[in-house]
């Protein structure tokens, strides 16, 4: 779905909520996990400030990105061609010149690869540009769009949208790295075609339902994005998808085939203070029913990260000998902040209001992996 097609049946200020969190925190996160947070941080733009600009920030850096492109020259690549012609180029189509009894008319099929700029990469740039065109606000930054999607058709990129195979089989090599910045913006101005819960669309279902695995992915992705911009230029090491090793002493000869992994979420490390964080995002609620009781915390996270911390400790690294395990789950209205010590290992329970402010957000992400907080 595109950003045109997800806002044609209601205007851009309709759209409110995602169950109980509001769409611009959503575009926030969406923000915070992709590439493009770190340029706007580094451009000194107030994301946090702004939430409701969003999509002009977007379209802002989709513009800045596809004009930098455009100065250094867009990138070529060599596309599959079939074609008839009177001349052989690359292999030749024997079916397809026998059925056509081309040879009569000194004509030949031939199957060809051709250099050219109508790549589905700048096509999907293209696309991107025309549909972000008309959500932003900003009737200057709605006519830099425009400008320049016509611009790209001069030079001969067509409109037509790349399938999503075509995208996902994309890669970039170093001769054409600086095109990633410009695709992660064209990514991010298609993902801001967010459902609503409004009559005319597809119903997204609330927050608190697990059957969210995208939601769930983007608060991940999105937590990790905020801390690995904002902690970078301070005392701190983030890493995001770190897997941990089983110390094994001995195992059988199948046991490698069938060992489960163990992946973190993100993990912190404070230098300074040589002290580690290990994160878990979770996007349900922190409490469950129990058996004896209305309200407990899930005891397969508990595990979970008893798991974690436990089986690291000895290793090279001393870090994890005292390592705290932390899970940030998100609310929206029931704020918890809960902790107990078990061998050494603090583990938190922590929630991050989703139906904030940005501002507030930020503060909460903040606060939760400050010394103060871990210390009390």
């Amino acid at each position: 779905m595109s950003v045109a097609e997800g806002l044609s049946m209601e205007s851009f200020d309709d759209i409110q909520h995602i169950g109980k969190i509001p769409i611009r925190n959503l575009w926030l996160l969406m923000l915070y996990a992709s590439d493009i947070y770190k340029e706007l941080d580094a451009a000194n733009i107030a994301v946090e400030d702004n939430p409701d600009d969003i999509p002009d920030l977007v379209a802002e850096m989709l513009c800045r990105r596809v004009e930098h492109r455009i100065q250094r020259n867009l990138s070529y690549s060599y596309q599959s061609r079939d074609a008839v012609l009177s001349r052989v180029r690359g292999r030749i189509d024997l079916l397809g010149t026998e059925r056509g009894r081309l040879l009569e008319r000194g004509k030949i099929a031939c199957r060809f690869d051709e250099l050219t700029i109508d790549t589905p990469r700048n096509r999907y740039v293209r696309v991107a540009l025309e549909a972000i065109s008309k959500v932003v606000k900003r009737k200057d930054l709605a006519h830099r769009c425009r400008s320049l999607d016509i611009r790209l058709r001069r030079m001969g990129v067509s409109q037509v949208r790349p399938s999503r195979s075509e995208v996902s089989v994309d890669r970039f090599g170093r001769h054409d790295a600086e095109d990633k910045p410009m695709v992660t913006a064209a990514h991010l101005a298609f993902n801001l075609a967010l459902p609503t819960e409004y009559k005319g669309t597809k119903q997204l279902f609330s927050p608190e339902r697990d059957n969210l695995p995208w939601l769930r992915k983007l608060f991940e992705k999105g937590v990790a994005g905020f801390y690995g911009t904002v902690l970078s230029k301070q005392c701190y090491r983030v890493g995001a998808g770190r897997s941990l090793k089983w110390q094994i002493e001995s195992n059988s000869l199948g046991m490698n085939n069938i060992l489960p992994n163990m992946k973190t979420d993100i993990i912190i490390d404070n230098l300074d203070l040589e002290h580690r964080i290990v994160i878990d995002t979770k996007f349900n609620s922190i409490t469950t029913n129990g058996w004896y009781r209305d309200e407990t915390l899930r005891s397969g996270y508990l595990y979970q990260m008893y798991a974690y911390l436990r089986s690291q400790e000895g290793s090279d690294d001393p870090l994890n000998d005292d390592a705290c395990g932390l899970f940030i789950h998100p609310s929206v209205g029931e704020d918890v902040n809960e902790y107990v010590v078990i061998q050494n290992h603090r583990i938190q329970f922590f929630t991050v209001n989703l139906a904030a402010s940005a501002i507030e957000i930020r503060e909460q992400l903040l606060d939760i992996i400050s010394t103060e907080t871990l210390a009390n």
